[in-house]
């Protein structure tokens, strides 16, 4: 009776910390910075554990930021960028930090042109007045103040983070979920702030071209084999070598649908290419056809 009752508060005690862990997760609204600044609007952002805190003056169209991404290594950038004319990432203006040789927090502006950028330091589309970051208990915070392009109250807007290289040059940010959706618009007039789903259909087309891939070139194809080698004595009335042939055509089938989505995808990753990844799917490709011509030839 006594470890039933154990049990039972065990159990509702991991439950009531279930439900209590989130409501006591950090959030903008209960965040103190060390500095003592104060932000009228913010805003938790969808991913990569970044926070936006604001203040805009409307007489002058200026802004004031603080930018939080915590959990972060100290040897890793972090950047925040307005885009102005696009959506994404090229195009878009940038307030990059990270902590240099000396263990100092670094902040800078950085033009992205390209999606080979190395967030290399250069002046902005409109007027940065001032721009700084710090760095403590894995939190880095940029705080910037600028100037909005006339008549504009509400911009796109994307955050990354990525590794530095050893060198303190900056590295490429990862392609994952979460890099992939932090992107969105934020109205610094009204304070709303929304993310966009840009990223959602590229990822969505990126796990079809995997979970194709493996069906065919990885399940079918080799199935198709297998049924060759393992059932053609054994089995009466060539029913082997329907199966066989299903198996292939199928297969190769969905290996074309799963080539072209990589294609396309290669062809929209501007600046980030896989070669050998590429280089295997193009001989997997070939052999695969050679396969299919060689079954075509055959007398059923």
């Amino acid at each position: 009776m006594e470890d039933t009752i154990s049990l039972k508060f065990v159990f509702f005690a991991c439950a009531l910390f279930h439900f209590l862990v989130p409501s006591l997760a950090q959030t903008c609204n209960s965040y103190v910075f060390l500095n003592q600044n104060t932000y009228r609007s913010c805003n938790d952002l969808e991913s990569l554990n970044s926070f936006l805190h604001w203040n805009y003056n409307q007489p002058t169209n200026t802004v004031d930021i603080a930018y939080r991404h915590t959990k972060i290594a100290p040897q890793r950038w972090v950047a925040w960028a307005v885009n102005p004319s696009r959506k994404g990432m090229v195009c878009s203006q940038a307030l990059v930090a990270y902590q240099n040789a000396d263990g100092i927090s670094s902040a800078y502006t950085s033009p992205v042109t390209s999606y080979n950028t190395r967030l290399e330091m250069g002046d902005l589309s409109f007027q940065v007045e001032k721009i700084s970051a710090e760095f403590a208990n894995n939190e880095m915070i940029i705080y910037a103040k600028f100037v909005l392009p006339k008549n504009v109250t509400w911009v796109n807007h994307v955050w990354q983070d990525g590794p530095v290289n050893e060198d303190y040059s900056l590295g490429r940010h990862a392609l994952d979920a979460d890099n992939l959706r932090s992107t969105g618009v934020v109205d610094f007039l009204s304070g709303q702030v929304v993310t966009t789903k840009g990223g959602s259909s590229y990822l969505s087309l990126k796990k079809a071209h995997g979970g194709i891939n493996m069906i065919s070139w990885g399940i079918l194809l080799p199935i198709g084999i297998l049924i060759v080698r393992y059932t053609k004595e054994c089995t009466e009335n060539r029913i082997w070598f329907y199966a066989h042939m299903i198996c292939q055509s199928l297969g190769y089938t969905a290996g074309i649908v799963g080539a072209a989505i990589g294609f396309y995808l290669g062809v929209k990753s501007h600046g980030i290419q896989y070669d050998a990844h590429k280089s295997i799917g193009i001989v997997l490709f070939v052999l695969g056809f050679i396969q299919v011509l060689e079954n075509l030839s055959c007398e059923i």
